[in-house]
């Protein structure tokens, strides 16, 4: 399968081979959603806590005798309907996270990119570079591409350019990543991924 390549201009000079059982694959809906949800999960921190009876300081001593006091029954003064007591179901640290195979991530991933392609949402692109720190310059080159407009936009390079990290880090609806960093919920959020050539080899090599 062959994708063309964009230069910083937007011209479309070259083409590049890609494999097709990489970015022709049909989108499987079913394993992206739970790729997605279990990457979400992943990133749910799960350390609320409570205390219950047993939990808070005090409430050893029976605050008044069992019988004779007209008074009801108590054991403890940290009983949850006390003021001061302890909540009667605590909430408790817990992990969110949810196993998913290698196999089904990849897998997913490879549909993703599929389904980008076939929406014309994928470009490839030489390079992401600025010679300087600009935003002007950013923004220059977005449109030169044809993303200005997208509402969000995911660039993808091998390694990150400083200079264009520190360019787009003003633009709230641009998003930058390496290979490494890239993940499900970020492809498929995304209006528009622009990817550099070695990154998209790179992508290619992981997923094959």
């Amino acid at each position: 399968m062959e994708l063309q390549i964009k230069n910083a201009s937007g011209a479309a000079p070259g083409q590049m081979t890609v494999a097709d059982e990489i970015f022709t694959r049909p989108f499987n809906e079913t394993l992206v959603h739970q790729v997605v949800v279990a990457y979400l999960a992943g990133g749910r921190a799960g350390t609320r806590a409570q205390k219950n009876r047993s939990d808070v300081r005090g409430g050893g001593a029976k605050p008044w005798r069992q019988k004779g006091t007209g008074r009801a029954r108590a054991g403890s003064s940290r009983s949850p309907i006390w003021r001061s007591g302890g909540v009667t179901f605590a909430a408790r640290p817990q992990d969110h996270s949810q196993k998913v195979n290698r196999k089904m991530y990849r897998a997913a991933i490879r549909s993703i990119f599929s389904e980008l392609l076939r929406q014309d949402r994928l470009q490839v692109v030489d390079e992401l570079t600025l010679p300087e720190i600009k935003t002007k310059q950013m923004i220059a080159r977005l449109a030169a591409l044809g993303v200005a407009d997208q509402r969000r936009v995911l660039l993808v390079s091998e390694d990150i350019d400083l200079n264009l990290y520190l360019s787009a880090r003003n633009l709230p609806d641009i998003a930058i990543s390496d290979v490494t960093g890239l993940d499900p919920v970020s492809l498929v959020g995304a209006d528009a991924v622009v990817i550099t050539v070695s990154a998209l080899q790179r992508v290619g090599e992981w997923l094959a």
